[in-house]
């Protein structure tokens, strides 16, 4: 009878839970709302920026419109935005899926203006600002970076702009801290040993391979047909075609593997690590989100969760945007050691073309668009 009891009661509690559970989503999603509505004050002024006020494919939610202008406060600064360089994400905060609208917003997206890795000019700054001055040329990463103007925390992650970039290449850097982390710090890859790069040509794999040539690293890149000629001028020691060749059934062993694809078992990738190698689980295969995509992730949990029986380690990390790498990546940029390889520029008035190029999920290298 006791344990009918303690059943009857589990049960009871079980189903407690899941009303709440529904009763709070159920609130959540349908007051879940953002400032789309909201009118311009009078005398305000305004600017230009791209909008998504619901969920949706490129061609239906983004807009061009007028907005309010931001007003830097004592500790900001007010950038005249001139580039935004996407992200492999930016398409998969569009469209609604369910990790997605966990992240930005339920019923609708929080923040409406999209893009966040950006370049520009200071147009003005708070009193407590001394770090920059007007018509300083900078680059950084502050969501909402879409539009003419956005305000950025003094200590935020913005940092000079790299003199021999256009403002264009320069938007494009902040994701090369996805490289530099994974590499520099997760993988702490040293001069000499071998790295095979899996996504050698898309946004963060071309600025892996050069920084991990920047390190002294012997560089094999994985790529297309179509992207073996980049990848070699990027400066990748030797270039595997993956529509011709395997790279889990080679000879060949790797200190690091630098893997931004996700498309091989965990026993493949662990075949060509040398004893005590590290696999960086650094991407989950193309930008966009495609049917793929969450089977990749949960690949990459996995695969991190048996590699801590073995001695190869499989390891996913989280990038830091932070100021002090932003400056980092602006001098390895200045003494030539890396450059942005930009392929693709829209102007603002074709941003849902660009988004949707990126949801194809086989962009070459960085595409930006440009604001006038």
């Amino acid at each position: 009878m006791k344990v009918k009891r303690i059943l009857k009661w589990t049960a009871r509690v079980a189903i407690l839970l899941l009303l709440l559970g529904f009763v709070i989503g159920f609130v959540a999603y349908w007051t879940s709302t953002n400032d789309c509505g909201r009118p311009i004050p009078a005398g305000a002024e305004r600017m230009k920026a791209i909008r998504y006020c619901e969920y949706g494919s490129p061609d239906d939610v983004l807009k061009l419109e007028q907005i309010e202008k931001p007003v830097p406060n004592d500790n900001q600064i007010l950038v005249r935005v001139r580039a935004v360089s996407l992200r492999f994400y930016d398409g998969g905060m569009l469209g609604g899926s369910v990790p997605g609208r966990l992240l930005f917003g339920l019923r609708k997206p929080k923040n409406t203006t999209p893009g966040s890795d950006f370049s520009g000019t200071v147009e003005a700054i708070g009193k407590d600002v001394t770090e920059f001055k007007p018509g300083d040329e900078v680059f950084g990463v502050r969501a909402g970076a879409l539009a003419e103007y956005i305000c950025v925390r003094r200590n935020g992650a913005i940092a000079l702009k790299p003199a021999n970039t256009s403002f264009e290449q320069a938007a494009s850097i902040p994701t090369a801290l996805v490289s530099l982390q994974g590499l520099r710090d997760t993988a702490r890859l040293q001069a000499g040993q071998k790295v095979l790069i899996n996504g050698a040509s898309g946004g963060v794999g071309t600025f892996a391979v050069q920084i991990a040539k920047a390190f002294g690293a012997e560089v094999t890149g994985v790529c297309s047909t179509k992207n073996l000629d980049l990848v070699r001028s990027l400066g990748a020691d030797h270039v595997i075609d993956y529509t011709k060749e395997d790279f889990t059934k080679g000879e060949e062993r790797y200190d690091v593997l630098y893997d931004l694809v996700n498309n091989r078992s965990f026993a493949e990738r662990r075949r060509i690590l040398k004893p005590g190698g590290i696999c960086v689980l650094a991407g989950i295969g193309g930008s966009g989100m495609h049917k793929e995509t969450f089977s990749n992730l949960a690949g990459e949990l996995t695969a991190s969760l048996r590699s801590k029986f073995g001695n190869e380690k499989f390891v996913l990390f989280g990038v830091d945007i932070n100021k002090k790498d932003l400056g980092v990546l602006r001098d390895l940029t200045e003494s030539g050691k890396i450059a942005p390889a930009l392929t693709k520029t829209y102007p603002l008035t074709e941003t849902a073309a660009a988004y949707n190029y990126l949801e194809t999920g086989h962009v070459q290298g960085k595409i930006a668009i440009t604001i006038e």
